[in-house]
């Protein structure tokens, strides 16, 4: 299995998901990526047992999906980073690493040392990466900020989703959605940046904010805004189908499941459709036989779609829609997701043995190189590699009792 990244060192001086998670993935790719932790209080995510109201940990067991999915196949050092003797360990890793990753606000990185200029000092030709709330430059520069915030409330998704008559904003689907849109988005970067270093000879910062990612991801309504100077106007959604087009859109079936059509040509599928749905004459029909009535007509042809899907339930369409041409597909909770059978055939469902041996499962990052499934390793334990992350510095076993008695490591 290729892992484009072996060779390649990582020092993550970061917590909860959105930069983790970009660590997460560079592991996943082969790199050695080293985690450094508070000596006390560890990654601030490893204390969180319910995110959104849900239980995120099993009683009895050390598994949990939310510290696992963005820390998995790392090693995890404890170092106290405000005391000396932690900050010389620090250096040496900075020393032996090729990129230095980062989500710490300006006001702590100074304080703990782990400015740009502190770690290029150290290593000039480490690659420093940034991931922020709210950008390096502006006002904002030194406000934290979330995936809630950042990316879903500011970048405008959470606007976009949100119908305009509703009593409240629509949250966001998941938690950590943001986050590890953001964490793809480093790794991206980091990967260009060490190809670049490798050509070039130069070096890079990165910066990524989880606003320009929630900005990227709603570009399409944000650049209409740009082109019309001002916000773009927001049309009434037909209840089913879309304006012009009835072939778009989600329609509900009689157990009160969902299917999601997005036939963008209606003119092609229509008369598919209608043969799979049992209602061949509605090509003839003299409001839908041409391209231009069917259209115009969308709203009415929309409301008998709507009246067809209702009359049957979700297993006897999922019998019908197989194979059709046009493109449709199911509307599916987060076990749904889970049993994909497309995100197994695919291998994007890994296992991974956690640390009381237990057989899990996660979802895999989506890059494959060579059509062949990464392979998962479990995510550390607090502090579980300062040992021998200390060791492999060329630490005696004297100093590192020494360096525990002073506090400055777990």
């Amino acid at each position: 299995m290729l892992q484009p990244m072996t060779g390649v060192r990582v020092l993550e001086v970061a917590q909860f998901t959105f930069v983790p998670s970009a660590g997460a993935v560079l592991a996943d790719w082969g790199a050695d990526v080293i985690k450094v932790e508070h000596a006390e209080r560890g990654d601030g995510q490893r204390g969180l047992t319910q995110v959104l109201g849900l239980d995120a940990i099993v009683e009895g067991s050390r598994f949990s999906p939310i510290v696992e999915a963005p820390n998995r196949g790392k090693r995890s050092v404890g170092l106290a980073l405000e005391k000396p003797e932690a900050l010389e360990i620090l250096h040496e890793l900075i020393r032996q690493s090729d990129v230095f990753l980062t989500n710490f606000l300006p006001d702590a990185r100074a304080k703990l040392g782990i400015e740009l200029e502190d770690v290029r000092k150290v290593n000039p030709d480490i690659i420093y990466v940034r991931g922020s709330g709210f950008g390096q430059r502006g006002p904002e520069a030194g406000k934290g900020g979330y995936d809630a915030t950042a990316f879903w409330a500011r970048g405008g998704s959470g606007a976009g989703s949100t119908p305009a008559d509703a009593d409240r904003l629509v949250a966001m689907p998941a938690g950590g959605y943001g986050d590890n849109l953001g964490g793809m988005t480093i790794a991206g970067g980091v990967a260009a940046a060490l190809f670049a270093r490798a050509t070039t000879g130069e070096t890079s910062v990165i910066d990524v904010s989880l606003l320009g990612v929630g900005a990227w991801a709603t570009q399409f309504t944000a650049n209409l805004a740009l082109m019309a100077g001002g916000p773009p106007p927001r049309p009434p959604v037909p209840r089913h189908g879309s304006a012009r087009n009835p072939l778009v859109g989600s329609y509900r079936t009689s157990d009160d499941r969902w299917f999601i059509f997005s036939m963008l040509q209606p003119g092609r599928y229509w008369a598919e459709f209608c043969e799979i749905a049992g209602r061949p004459e509605l090509v003839a029909d003299e409001r839908f036989d041409t391209v231009e009535k069917l259209m115009a007509g969308a709203p009415q042809a929309a409301e008998i779609i709507a009246e067809i899907v209702r009359g049957k339930t979700y297993d006897e369409w999922l019998a019908l829609f197989e194979g059709m041409e046009g493109q449709w597909a199911t509307v599916q909770d987060p076990w749904g997701v889970a049993n994909d059978v497309s995100l197994r055939a695919n291998g994007m469902i890994r296992s991974v043995r956690d640390v009381d041996g237990v057989e899990r499962e996660l979802i895999s990052n989506p890059v494959q190189f060579d059509e062949t499934p990464v392979e998962l390793r479990r995510g550390p334990q607090f502090a579980e590699h300062t040992d021998d992350i200390i060791r492999g510095l060329g630490r005696t076993e004297e100093e590192l009792i020494q360096l525990k008695i002073a506090g400055a490591i777990t």
